[in-house]
């Protein structure tokens, strides 16, 4: 009599599959993108609505228009050329030292062998458990020059096709966010004081929002980023409030 046996998994061997099936990590990757609009959006709406503010100390909304509209432009320009200078300059000095690394590798391989065995040491991993690992990166040049460049300085290989794309993310984050407190100003273009409150509300609640928005998109608690949407607030009003009252008080100088 024939008997066919077919392999059973044990019930451990199914909760480890199990284990490793469930287990994914999740992080929040947004990369360099999300941070420029951050960056660009924050700095948007504090700036102009600080100088909007100052300025309408000046009773004057013509005023207060114009200087905003010219900031509001100069202002997303020099945002946006400076992400993309930033995002060359990071891909320059990421080649430089990249160069640097390949020449120590060639030239210094026993001093590069022994700052490998270092950094292994920083996380308790002994020469030892750490020679196979020396021995296999010494068998491919660029794989150990990837690594000096991720482990020993840290750096992360720039991609220049972004540098464009940051520069205008930037630019267009700071415009959009300086749009909200200057807008009220030409709805009350003969009552700067009116402007001056809408502006206020208005902006009050676009940094409450967006502080709130920014702390949820990089993984905050709840309670987090209600602190976060106060903080944002907070920061904005003693931007105007100084302003406004610097502004006031040259202008009062001057008519004395």
């Amino acid at each position: 009599m024939d008997a066919t046996f077919s392999p059973q998994r044990s019930n451990t061997d199914e909760e480890s599959t199990l284990s490793r099936a469930k287990h994914v990590e999740k992080h929040k990757g947004y990369g360099y993108l999300m941070r420029d609009c951050i960056i660009g959006f924050a700095d948007g709406i504090t700036v102009p609505f600080a100088l909007t503010a100052g300025l309408s100390s000046l009773g004057q909304s013509k005023l207060v228009v114009l200087g905003g509209l010219a900031e509001l432009f100069a202002g997303s320009i020099s945002m946006g050329l400076g992400a993309w200078l930033a995002a060359v300059t990071e891909k320059q000095h990421y080649e430089l030292e990249e160069a640097r690394e390949w020449r120590e590798v060639r030239e210094k391989p026993t001093e590069e062998e022994e700052e490998i065995f270092d950094l292994f040491a920083e996380y308790g991993v002994d020469r030892q458990a750490a020679r196979s690992v020396v021995t296999a990166l010494k068998a491919n040049e660029d794989q150990w020059v990837r690594f000096m460049m991720d482990f020993e300085l840290k750096l992360e290989k720039p991609a220049i096709k972004t540098a464009c794309v940051e520069g205008l993310v930037m630019g267009v984050s700071y415009f959009i966010g300086g749009l909200f407190p200057l807008v009220p100003y030409f709805a009350f273009p003969h009552n700067t004081l009116h402007g001056l409150f809408t502006s206020i509300a208005v902006t009050g609640m676009v940094l409450l929002l967006f502080g709130f928005t920014k702390a949820r998109l990089i993984g905050t608690s709840w309670k987090a980023a209600f602190a976060g949407a106060i903080q944002m607030l907070i920061v904005g009003s003693v931007a105007a409030a100084v302003a406004y009252g610097i502004v006031r008080a040259v202008d009062s100088n001057r008519n004395l």
